[in-house]
């Protein structure tokens, strides 16, 4: 079954969705979809939750285009990019991008992040390996960094400092992100490590694919770990610029990934035989963090 949020696109509909009707679709979406961490955050405003929805519903269907569409995926994120042009010029028939219409003008967001997003998953289904570690962090800086460059922006942050903190952090998620999810993205035939770093290590494509890391793996795992904690830790900085439910809902995120990477530690960097997770205990005590000032000084 063809989930509504796709379906809206390849059968666009004949006339837009009222601006209500868009906004709880994109709710829905959002609510409907398990994260590490709650994307909508009870603390923000009424009216904050909306746009937030809307971005992370935008987001969603770039993604599950990506993994889930049927037929030429390809065509499809093309199809969605001319939708995201019409949503600039108030003409959009997806009932993501009319809900979106709304946030572009209320906060003047540019075009730019949101392709960034559609470009990203064309890079997946091109399906071309990363040759060097240069290469993923081109594929972050459209992944996962422009998420974090619209947050800010929602909330009027466009210092160009804060802008660095956030894509440290973003390319910090998507890297954990990555070795959480190493064997799955393997199956699909999808490698996020950089080819010279596994000749480096003795590590094959087949090795990812094995019921159990082996020590040449596990040695680049460790590696990698270390390597995404230093970018968590070189955005850190961003908390201390920021305030309210905002400040809390990016403290998760950051002590949501690194609690990732310490998982993955204690599983001796084995996440072929066990993928890592949070269990809601530890979502809980990562909150009570989140909650008291200047936390991440002692990380």
């Amino acid at each position: 079954m063809v989930a509504a949020h796709i379906r809206a696109l390849i059968e666009l509909p004949a006339s837009p969705a009222s601006p209500d009707e868009a906004s709880r679709f994109c709710m829905a979406l959002t609510r409907s979809h398990y994260e590490n961490f709650t994307v909508l955050s009870r603390l923000a405003p009424r009216e904050m939750r909306k746009h937030l929805a809307t971005l992370y519903a935008y987001c969603r269907t770039v993604d599950d285009l990506g993994d889930e569409a049927p037929g030429d995926r390809l065509a499809l994120l093309d199809r969605f990019e001319s939708e995201l042009d019409a949503a600039f010029a108030s003409r959009a028939r997806h009932p993501v991008l009319v809900a979106l219409q709304d946030t572009l003008k209320r906060f003047d967001l540019p075009r730019e992040p949101f392709a960034r997003l559609i470009e990203a998953n064309r890079i997946d289904q091109r399906g071309e390996p990363f040759e060097t570690f240069d290469e993923v962090l081109h594929y972050c800086r459209h992944s996962a960094n422009p998420v974090g460059r619209l947050v800010l922006r929602l909330y009027g942050h466009r210092n160009g400092e804060q802008l660095a903190w956030s894509d440290a952090t973003c390319t910090a998620l998507q890297l954990a992100n990555f070795w959480q999810d190493l064997r799955r993205d393997a199956a699909a035939g999808r490698i996020y490590l950089p080819l010279d770093e596994m000749v480096e290590y003795g590590v094959s494509p087949a090795d990812l694919r094995a019921d159990r890391a082996s020590a040449d793996l596990k040695d680049l795992m460790r590696f990698q770990v270390d390597r995404a904690r230093a970018y968590f830790r070189r955005g850190l900085p961003l908390l201390d610029t920021v305030r309210g439910h905002l400040r809390i809902d990016l403290s998760l995120f950051s002590y949501g990934g690194l609690a990732i990477l310490r998982k993955i530690e204690r599983l001796d960097y084995d996440t072929l035989s066990r993928r890592p997770t949070l269990a809601a205990p530890e979502k809980v005590a990562l909150a009570v963090s989140a909650l008291l000032p200047r936390t991440w000084h002692r990380i």
